[in-house]
């Protein structure tokens, strides 16, 4: 038997990686002889990285970069043999990188994610992919396109800083000293929200207060990146401040989007990236999981793409889940089976701290029905 690992992670508690190496041993102390293929999943935020390394054979690429809070760090990105290279947000700006007391938009910049992109180009890349999820910024991107070249000039002509108080003092953007580079490299954006940048629904009245937007900043955010989008587009000249994903990561894919890059699913590039649908067609049994399941599961999310993929191939697909609420007949839509780990009532924290015990208890108990069927 041939058995695919495609987990997202159990956010809090396990890592995708973690998730998909617990459930391959539960198994093989069930059916030794399974032919076991660990591809463990992400959408596009923090553990992206991780979940590729482990999935395929990249090169780990080192860089010093301005991290969130303006000050150098080390990060990294990968890079494969056919000069694809993929960059985590969430490793040189997440919301993980600041201090939970240091948490204010004002003093938070996107800039390292532009050096990382020009570091990839320096190397000949001219292929990226690049996941915006995790984010602790509410800059529009600024950074990132000063980074890149871009200039931004207050009311005095004088250029402006890297942060996203900066905004506010914005009052004309240039685009032409935007690196050229730019203009014959194809970049993927992995994100899995379709928010607008501002309004209701925006990059700051919906992920401000997480990133630790006070309500008056909220509202003042708002405004900014409306101003602020406003300039980028007449110096780009795109319009795409409306554009579904533009409020990704504090606006970070309206910045995308104004130089040109694409959209998508983080799922799916991912999923492409570490060449899934290859393994799902030809496996048997496909485990998916992540920590919460909904009906949410379906739209965008990394467990739910695993399903429709396997879906397409007539593959029997289950889920395990930290806990499963909502309706479970929407989920069975695309899951053969759905499955919470947790052995009885229990509270959150007992259920973080024993994930790994729980996860490797039910993924033996669907390993002996299987194997049980299998014989």
């Amino acid at each position: 038997m041939k058995v695919v690992f495609a987990p997202d992670s159990f956010k809090g508690s396990l890592s995708s990686v973690q998730v998909s190496e617990i459930m391959e041993q539960a198994f093989l102390a069930v059916d030794p002889d399974a032919e076991t293929i660990l591809k463990p999943m992400a959408d596009g935020g923090e553990g992206t990285l991780e979940a590729l390394s482990k999935a395929s054979d990249p090169k780990k690429v080192s860089l010093t970069c301005t991290g969130p809070l303006g000050e150098k760090v080390e990060s990294w990105y990968i890079e494969f043999e056919d000069q694809r290279a993929v960059i985590e947000g969430a490793a040189i700006a997440g919301l993980p990188l600041v201090p939970k007391q240091q948490r204010n938009p004002d003093y938070t910049t996107t800039y390292g994610i532009g050096e990382a992109i020009l570091h990839a180009l320096d190397r000949g890349h001219r292929e990226l992919m690049i996941a915006i999820g995790g984010s602790s910024t509410n800059d529009g991107g600024l950074g990132m396109l000063q980074a890149l070249g871009m200039k931004a000039f207050d009311g005095h002509g004088k250029e402006t800083g890297i942060f996203g108080k900066d905004l506010f003092q914005i009052k004309r953007i240039d685009f032409s000293s935007i690196d050229s580079r730019l203009k014959t490299t194809t970049i993927r954006v992995a994100s899995d929200v379709d928010n607008p940048l501002t309004g209701a629904k925006g990059a700051s009245h919906i992920y401000g207060p997480q990133k630790g937007a006070s309500e008056e900043q909220v509202l003042a955010y708002d405004q900014a990146l409306f101003d602020y989008g406003t300039l980028v587009e007449q110096a780009s000249g795109r319009s795409v401040m409306n554009s579904p994903g533009a409020g990704a990561a504090g606006g970070l894919g309206f910045a995308f989007l104004s130089i040109e890059a694409s959209l998508e699913s983080g799922a799916r590039l991912i999923s492409e990236a570490i060449r899934l649908p290859e393994e799902i067609q030809r496996a048997d049994l496909v485990v998916t999981g992540e920590g919460q399941s909904d009906e949410q599961t379906m739209y965008g999310k990394a467990p739910g793409y695993v399903a429709e993929t396997a879906k397409q191939y007539n593959k029997t697909v289950l889920l395990l889940s930290g806990s499963l609420d909502g309706d479970y007949e929407k989920l069975n839509q695309v899951f053969t089976g759905c499955f919470s780990i947790v052995p009885g009532p229990k509270d959150l924290t007992e259920c973080m701290d024993h994930a790994e015990e729980y996860l490797f208890k039910a993924t033996k108990q669907v390993a002996r029905l299987v194997s049980n069927f299998t014989k």
